[in-house]
Parts: C-alpha cells; structure tokens; sequence
C-alpha cells in the first residue's frame, strides 16, 4: 500500500506529532468547534444547528483506531444529543460550564494522565480544559486568548472541517491515517 501524504504534514512538526501520538480521548466542544458557533432559531423558537459531515466521518475513524471520543458543552440541546447519538459518540456532557472539571471526571473514570488528552475548544469557558490537556487545539475563527494558549491551531474554520482536520492529525501521528484511507483507495475487483 503507498502512504499518503497528508497535504498539511508539512505544517505538522515533530512536537506537535509527539503529543499527538500519545492521544487515547479526544474532548470537544460544540459551539464553535462542531458546528460554526452562531445558533440558528426558527420563527416559532425551535433551535437549528448545522454540523459538518467531514467531521462526523473523521470521529468515527478515530474510534475505530481506539481512540474515545467525548464532548463537554456548556448548552443543552436536543440537536446535539441527536447528533452525538448518531456518530455513536459514547460521552457526551451537556450543560457543563466547568469544562475542566468535566474532563477531570472523564479521565478519573478513564484512568488516563493529562498527555494522553486532547482538547478542542474556541472560546473562554474552554481554555482551562485547553490548557490542562496534553494537546490543546483551537481553530482560526477561535478567541484569540484560547489560541495562544493552544499547542495548534487548524486551517479550517470551527464548523467547517476544523474537527476532521484535528482527527487526521491523531491519525497521522499514531500511524493509523493510511489504514483508515485504504478502503476508498481500493481498486474495485
């Protein structure tokens, strides 16, 4: 099988590959990160968010490497749960303004060390789950705080393949990107 070459492992260096390979949980949030961080509220004052379906497919590659997925989120909603329950994402923490101190539960009952999280997050309430975390990942569109304080910063906006790009990166720096890219490069028999 030829290994692909990622078009942004150029921007991705050996530190940046060194915490990513050691990544077993991958925490997101939701606004700003999953979806594009405006909220969206229809006449009669039901709520629409939009997710990026790049993203969903790269979660669930992750989780098929053995990486977990969770999400912290300081709002509540049903789109969210929906959506979670479809990608088969098995934590998912809503109404948690105490970003850290949720992923501190997550990692008691995980039994992981801090280098072995990564968080992505874009805004205040997110930074200190950021900074905790062994790898913290942030997006352009991201409160300029949030990326100074981040180990890397996608390409892609929040909402718009930022999450898809972040799971390359695990992939890429735990050796699994070329596998879970062979089935769609496969020549049909």
């Amino acid at each position: 099988m030829t290994q692909t070459a990622h078009p942004l492992q150029t921007h991705w260096d050996a530190a940046l590959k060194a915490k990513a390979s050691d990544i077993r949980l991958i925490a997101l949030d939701v606004d700003g990160i999953m979806s594009d961080g405006r909220l969206y509220f229809s006449a009669s004052g039901d709520e629409l968010k939009a997710f990026n379906i790049l993203d969903g497919l790269g979660l669930k590659q992750l989780m098929q490497a053995g990486i977990t997925v969770a999400v912290i989120t300081g709002r509540r909603s049903p789109l969210t749960e929906r959506r979670m329950s479809d990608l088969g994402i098995p934590h998912l923490m809503q109404g948690r303004e105490d970003k850290k101190i949720a992923l501190l539960e997550l990692i008691r009952d995980m039994n992981l060390a801090p280098e072995q999280i990564a968080y992505m997050g874009d805004d205040l309430p997110d930074l200190p789950a950021l900074r905790f975390a062994g790898l913290g990942i942030t997006v352009p569109n991201g409160y300029w705080l949030v990326q100074q304080h981040a180990d890397y910063c996608t390409r892609s906006q929040g909402g718009q393949g930022a999450v898809r790009e972040a799971c390359d990166l695990l992939l890429w720096a735990q050796g699994h990107l070329d596998n879970t890219l062979a089935p769609y490069l496969d020549e049909p028999t």
